[in-house]
């Protein structure tokens, strides 16, 4: 189930701070701070959809994330992939090599992270 982009940006802040209170999520917030309220109702949806979790402290409640900022950005990435590109990575590289305008410096390494991988396979 898809983060809306807030609840992607309070995500943003539990993996940066995690465990956290509700009170200190909403000071890690940048200004215009949220209320404390509406920081609740987000983390309240993102429970329900499985990303977060909470441990009772007392009367607080201490947030962390279920899922890690490297699983979700992956879920999401392969998605784009399987939606845009046919679900070929190679077609998804060849895009990106081609229109990100990227540097024959960026390239170059680039050539050598996939030279790495496919001495280690």
């Amino acid at each position: 189930m898809k983060l809306s982009a807030a609840e992607e940006a309070l995500m943003q802040l539990l993996w940066e701070n995690q465990p956290v209170l509700l009170k200190d999520l909403v000071e890690a917030h940048p200004e215009p701070r949220p209320a404390q309220t509406t920081v609740a109702t987000l983390l309240k949806r993102m429970q329900e959809k499985g990303y977060v979790a909470f441990t009772s402290r007392g009367r607080a409640r201490e947030y962390s994330a279920t899922v890690s900022k490297k699983e979700y950005f992956s879920g999401h990435f392969n998605k784009l992939i399987a939606n845009f590109f046919n679900n070929s990575k190679a077609q998804f590289a060849s895009y990106f090599t081609r229109e990100t305008d990227l540097t024959k410096e960026q390239l170059e390494d680039l050539k050598r992270l996939i030279e790495a991988e496919i001495d280690k396979k």
